[in-house]
């Protein structure tokens, strides 16, 4: 039994090269992304005068450590008298049973504590707000107005 031999590979035409491909647009992709737009040159009627920025920048930086100085106390206080109450309750559930009144155990009445000790750790954020950080954001506030000459609530004059 014989077979044919195999015929040659027919030719083809070599084919015109790819067309080039449009850029990649993302919204295309995800529908729910806005069409970028081209950016906008400035108006030149628009912007500030040039100006050294007002303040120090110093006054910013304690601003700022200020700031996060008093998020880290009112956390602290409330996070760590919940993990208190937690570790109590896992390692010692003697003492938290225990009896303070009739009916009251000790557990309970820690955890009704809980809603003073947040109560007091709002507190004494907005008293270290008043005390510390208001004053300094006034006066930072003065300064930039006085050197944009602007009011101190941000409009003009």
């Amino acid at each position: 039994m014989s077979h044919p031999p195999h015929e040659p590979l027919p030719s083809y035409e070599p084919r015109p090269p790819h067309e080039q491909l449009p850029p990649y647009e993302p919204h295309l992709t995800y529908p729910w992304r806005p069409r970028p737009q081209p950016p906008r040159a400035p108006r030149p009627e628009h912007r500030l005068p040039r100006q050294p920025a007002p303040g120090r920048h110093s006054d910013l930086r304690i601003l700022r450590g200020a700031y996060r100085g008093q998020r880290r106390v009112a956390t602290l206080t409330a996070l760590g008298y919940f993990t208190l109450f937690l570790a109590l309750s896992a390692f010692a559930p003697a003492l938290m049973t225990g009896t303070v009144t009739t009916g009251l155990s000790t557990g309970l009445l820690l955890g009704l504590c809980q809603l003073p000790v947040t109560g007091l750790a709002v507190l004494l954020y907005e008293y270290t707000a008043r005390r510390r950080l208001d004053p300094l954001a006034e006066r930072l506030r003065g300064q930039a107005a006085s050197a944009y000459g602007t009011t101190a609530a941000g409009g003009r004059p």
